[in-house]
This record gives structure tokens, C-alpha cells and sequence, in this order.
């Protein structure tokens, strides 16, 4: 829409009432004149003011035209952007004029009926960048509606899952990676979707689209991983306990990814989960097991203080349990000369973190007080 009928549309929408009343008077003819009379209505928005149907509709045809690829495809272009703004003015407001409640109502419900919430993520390939994001704004609008205690939306994508899976493998295409991780985020904050992408078989994908070789798609994958994991204490915990074995073969493989940022946020990601005290049963299980241990000392010596230092706060986990199993005991005593030597030197240039060197001194000490069983 040009700026010129943008700024009259606003000012239509203002002078509503007014016009209105004027255009439905008969008008004062002029000497000679047959009197005559102004129309009923006038469309605020003129021929391009659409309702909540229309608009639904218009999109869904346009989208069909750009699927295809048809030779009208600039022109489907141009109209699934209309269409778009159009939404977003319905959800949004415009100016000053707040969203009608329930014209946003009615939208939503045609959004529901029409499949085109789903289509519109199936097909987010083929809208153009500025239309990726009014997408991203009109899912995630629609995602949060409230109606009382219910969340309409959480409940339909609750009975149409695969809108989740369809944008969790939105990470395979580079051009609407990012599109799609915004609206797989938006959908985990709600406990119901983020259970159902959690249990499904798809969850191990996250194990190949954080070391993807893109960085900013590794990372927003990363991110929505790390959602995943944390958001939902309670369920997160179950889950954990429950796929074990399977979650943490993968998890390890991260430790010792080569893409430096995958290692060190998977390794301050572990140490966060370890440390949850919803995850206690967990933090149990990894701690017992001398693999986890003896990975951790190796990654005391990485050649990253970063890295060195999320480990730390690993291995500070083994040594401060106060019911270590007697395979950690025999690690640490095996290695206890060398590990008080390590720890007393360890990132010195750290002086001003007072935490750190309490934890430290702690270990020390916990490390020393090890004693050898009488032969």
C-alpha cells in the first residue's frame, strides 16, 4: 500500500463516524439539480478492506499460485504480503486504534478451519523475507490467544502435531532456519507442545542441527535445545530419567564436538542440568559412572579456558558427593597427588571470582580428606 493511502485509510478509520452519518444524508442540490443521495456504506479501507474470511481466503489462493510456481508468481506475491499486513493490522492494531476482539476471534477460527496456519509454515520457503517475518508475528499472536484459562491454539497444534515437527525440520533450509526457530520457541513455552516434541522420535535431530556448519542456525538450534531441556522442570525430569541412556550417548558427543561453541554450551548446558535439583535422580546416575568422570578431568585440561572452565563446574559435582561410588573414590584417589597440584594452580587469573576459589579450596580439600581403604 502506498504511504499516501496508508495515511488516508488512518484517517477514514478516525472520521468513521462522521462520514458515515454525512454519506447516508441526502445531499443539497443546487439550483436546477435533482436532489440526489450519497451511498449507504463506505468501505473504510476501499476496495482493498477484506474481512477475516476474505482475507484467509485471498492468502490460501495466493499461497497455492506460489507453491506452484506458476508464471503469476509476482503478482501471488504481492498479494500473500497484503494479505499479511493485513492480519498483523487485525492482531496488532494500527496507530492508535487497538486489535477488535472479535474480528481477531474470527480470524483465528478461519486460521483454524482452513489449514492455513499449517500451510503458511509448510510453505514459509516460498514468502518473501519481510513476509517470513509477519508470519513469524502472526503465528506467535495467535499461539498466545487466551480465551479465560484456555489457550485455543496450544489445543488445535495439541491435535495437528506435525505443525511442530514441520518447523523443527525447518532447520534443514537455510533461507527460513530462523523463521522457524522463533515459532518452535514460541510453542515450547507452552508445556503441552514442548512434551510432544520432547517424546517424539524427532527430538534426536537436535543432536545433528547444533553442529550444523552454519553458525547462526547451529545456534538457534541450540537454543531451542536448551528450551527444550529447561523450560519445563517437572517434565524435563521425567523425560530425562526415562531416555537415560539414549539421551546422554548422544549428549556426549557433543562434548567432544569439534565446533568449539557446540562443546562449550553443551558442557555449561550439563553442568546447569546436572545442578537443577528437579533433575536430582539424574545428576545421581551421571555422577556414578567413572566415563563421566575421567571425560571431565580430560576437559580440565582442553586447551580453552572457557572450556576448562565450564568442565570445572562439572567435576565439582563427582568430588562434593557426599556418596561417591567406589569406582569415582578409586579415580580420584588414583589421581589425587595430581589433582590437588592441577586445582591449587588452576585459572589463577580467575583472583577476583570469589565463588570460584571457595569451590575450589572446597575440592581441594574434599580431595585430600580421600582415604585409601585398609588393605
Amino acid at each position: 500500500m502506498e504511504p499516501g493511502a496508508t495515511l488516508l485509510n488512518s484517517t477514514l478509520q478516525q472520521t468513521d463516524a462522521s462520514v458515515s452519518l454525512l454519506w447516508t444524508l441526502t445531499l443539497v442540490p443546487l439550483s436546477g439539480e435533482t436532489p440526489r443521495k450519497g451511498p449507504a456504506t463506505m468501505p473504510l479501507f476501499g476496495k482493498s478492506h477484506k474481512n477475516p474470511a476474505d482475507i484467509v481466503r485471498t492468502l490460501k489462493e495466493n499461497m497455492a499460485i506460489l507453491v506452484k510456481q506458476d508464471k503469476k508468481t509476482d503478482k501471488a506475491s504481492e498479494e500473500v504480503s497484503k494479505c499479511l499486513v493485513a492480519m498483523k493490522e487485525i492482531l496488532y492494531g494500527t496507530g492508535d486504534k487497538e486489535p477488535h476482539t472479535e474480528t481477531v476471534a474470527q480470524l483465528a477460527q478461519e486460521l483454524y478451519n482452513s489449514g492455513l496456519l499449517i500451510s503458511l509454515v509448510e510453505n514459509l520457503q516460498v514468502i518473501d523475507f519481510e513476509g517470513k517475518k509477519d508470519v513469524c508475528q502472526i503465528f506467535n499472536n495467535i499461539l498466545r490467544r487466551q480465551i479465560g484459562t484456555r489457550s485455543p491454539t496450544v489445543e488445535y497444534f495439541s491435535s495437528h502435531q506435525e505443525v511442530l515437527f514441520v518447523l523443527q525440520k525447518g532447520y534443514e533450509t537455510p533461507g527460513s532456519a530462523l523463521n522457524c526457530g522463533i515459532m518452535l520457541r514460541e510453542c515450547i513455552r507452552h508445556e503441552p507442545l514442548a512434551k510432544v516434541v520432547l517424546h517424539s522420535e524427532h527430538f534426536q535431530d537436535f543432536f545433528n542441527y547444533v553442529e550444523m556448519e552454519t553458525f547462526d542456525i547451529a545456534s538457534d538450534a541450540f537454543a531451542t535445545f536448551k528450551d527444550l531441556l529447561t523450560r519445563h522442570k517437572v517434565l524435563v525430569a521425567e523425560y530425562l530419567e526415562q531416555n537415560y541412556d539414549a539421551i546422554f550417548d548422544q549428549y556426549e558427543k557433543l562434548l567432544h564436538s569439534e565446533n568449539y561453541v557446540t562443546k562449550r554450551q553443551s558442557l555449561k548446558l550439563l553442568g546447569e542440568l546436572l545442578l537443577d535439583r528437579h533433575n536430582f535422580t539424574v545428576m545421581t546416575r551421571y555422577i556414578s559412572k567413572p566415563e563421566n568422570l575421567k571425560l571431565m578431568m580430560n576437559l580440565l585440561r582442553d586447551k580453552s579456558p572457557n572450556i576448562q572452565f565450564e568442565a570445572f563446574h562439572v567435576f565439582k559435582v563427582f568430588v562434593a558427593n557426599p556418596n561417591k561410588t567406589q569406582p569415582i573414590i578409586d579415580i580420584l584417589l588414583k589421581n589425587q597427588t595430581k589433582l590437588i597440584d592441577f586445582l591449587s594452580n588452576f585459572q589463577k587469573d580467575r583472583s577476583d571470582d570469589e565463588q570460584f576459589n571457595d569451590e575450589k579450596t572446597y575440592l581441594v580439600k574434599q580431595i585430600r580428606d580421600l582415604k585409601k581403604p585398609a588393605s
